[in-house]
């Protein structure tokens, strides 16, 4: 049986995919190949964020062959794939394989009204308890219901069974097995608003509160880590390769760091910044805007995990490059930003498609506060970084007021866990030690793993938590009092976001 697993993370502006020997074969895990491919963005209209599926999948395949290129591996030559996926984001199409209309974002906030109403109709207790999300135009239910809404004769065609839906795992699965497979794992149906994280089932009530889904279109829910089916007329690949391993981004990160003994955190850094941290067997209910849900299914067992999510991280750092023109490259931030000392009094709020945890104020918007003549880009860019780190430090103090115990140590991965100075602040600011492993395509690495696992290289997460290997380490340098004054002119800003 050969040893290599094909990963294939599908993000928000693009798809990238790994080749990685691991197992009893050879020590670790080795990446041999990466390949990447982004994909359009559609903005139809203001707070509108919507893809094209077949751009996707399209994206998908050239990512596969960049990958299988660089590793200098045939497709003959994998034992498994595993999946892994931006959550939230919403599809629909036939039984051919024929999307019906462009997927709505995770990011895409059309359905805000639809929120608002679902929470004056008294629905959000009963939403959270059973779903441990919030109402918020982030989580893919109200997507559905907009689609099914709005899309002419797509309700009709879904009362009739015509119709499948699914986020982007489901999407890829289907295509990859030539149909032959509709389903999802856990990790993704637990962001839709629709799915009961306790009894792991679809929710017949919350179907026909967030919007009379239809339960004959959604996907049939199964673990995390195991065969769902096999490759069939994808062409780039032979017939026959397991999909084996399925689990949402952020999940699948937090699978990759090997954070699997409650009380173990990491954060990614993309797009967005999401922290997660292990709550083990039982779901611990936030009171202070996180949200709860299944870090991941183990067979018949679940393992739940808090989470906080930011909406925008990386993406300042692109608004900053694109939109103001601060710099060519994002990776020139950190040079720009360490021109100076401090911020100079500047706060940066990030809020540019509102507020996520804790705060979900879908209609706050970015703000610049504590501008003078003597303010330079340095200071703004530094502020950025601030910015991002400083949403950090809400999640996580939430994260500790919920749970009742201190984060002691953090995982961190993703594009912008490169940034050394971020990372500093970011150890600055929560007081901890920050460990960023040596595989920063975490997520990718976790598809792996549970890919692994699914088809036996692996006997069980103890052998996973041997391969995770730490790259470098960033110590907190930061007075108490530092701290206090950069939170306390933070907090000030974002009450006026």
């Amino acid at each position: 049986m050969s040893d290599c697993i094909l990963a294939i993370d599908q993000g928000t502006t693009g798809t990238t995919c790994l080749v990685v020997r691991m197992g009893k074969a050879a020590p670790g895990a080795t990446v041999l190949g990466r390949g990447y491919a982004e994909f359009p963005q559609h903005f139809p209209e203001p707070g509108w964020v919507e893809h094209d599926l077949e751009e996707i999948w399209t994206s998908t395949g050239t990512a596969i062959a960049g990958a299988l290129a660089a590793a200098k591996v045939r497709g003959a030559d994998l034992c498994a794939i595993g999946i892994t996926n931006q959550r939230e984001t919403s599809g629909v199409w036939d039984a051919r394989g024929q999307p019906l209309c462009r997927a709505i974002v995770w990011q895409d906030r059309r359905t805000a009204s639809r929120c608002l109403a679902l929470k004056e109709a008294g629905h959000e207790e009963l939403v959270r308890s059973r779903t441990g999300l919030v109402l918020d135009p982030y989580f893919s239910g109200t997507k559905l219901a907009w689609l099914l809404d709005e899309v002419p004769l797509l309700r009709q065609r879904a009362d009739e069974g015509e119709i499948k839906f699914g986020t982007i795992d489901t999407w890829l699965t289907y295509r990859l097995t030539g149909g032959a497979v509709h389903v999802t794992d856990a990790t993704n149906a637990a962001r839709t608003l629709l799915f009961d994280i306790r009894r792991t089932a679809w929710d017949d009530e919350l179907c026909g509160i967030i919007g009379q889904i239809p339960r004959a279109m959604l996907p049939e829910v199964r673990s995390s880590s195991e065969v769902y089916g096999k490759t069939k007329g994808v062409g780039i690949l032979p017939d026959g390769i397991p999909i084996a391993g399925i689990a949402g981004d952020q999940q699948a990160a937090l699978f990759g760091q090997a954070c699997f003994e409650p009380g173990m955190a990491k954060c990614t850094y993309g797009t967005g910044a999401f922290a997660l941290v292990n709550t083990g067997g039982k779901p611990v209910t936030s009171h202070r805007g996180l949200l709860t849900t299944i870090a991941w299914r183990l067979g018949t067992h679940n393992t739940y995990a808090v989470e906080g999510s930011t909406f925008i991280a990386g993406a300042v750092v692109q608004w900053l490059r694109d939109g103001l023109q601060f710099f060519t490259s994002s990776a020139e931030i950190e040079a720009l930003a360490r021109q100076v000392q401090d911020t100079a009094g500047v706060v940066l709020v990030p809020a540019l498609t509102g507020l996520g945890a804790p705060y979900w104020r879908p209609e706050a918007r970015g703000l610049i506060a504590g501008l003078t003549r003597g303010t330079t880009r340095a200071h703004i860019a530094r502020a950025a970084l601030e910015g991002i780190a400083l949403q950090i430090y809400d999640l996580f103090d939430a994260m500790r007021q919920d749970t009742g115990s201190a984060l002691r140590v953090l995982r961190v991965d993703g594009g912008a866990s490169a940034n050394d100075l971020l990372m500093q602040l970011q150890a600055d600011l929560l007081g901890v030690e920050i460990h960023r492993p040596t595989v920063l395509d975490t997520t990718a690495l976790g598809a792996a793993f549970l890919a692994a696992l699914g088809v036996g290289l692996f006997a069980d997460t103890q052998d996973i938590a041997k391969v995770w290997k730490l790259d470098k380490t960033y110590t907190p340098t930061m007075s108490d009092a530092g701290v206090k004054e950069h939170v306390a002119r933070w907090h000030a800003a974002v009450a006026k976001a």
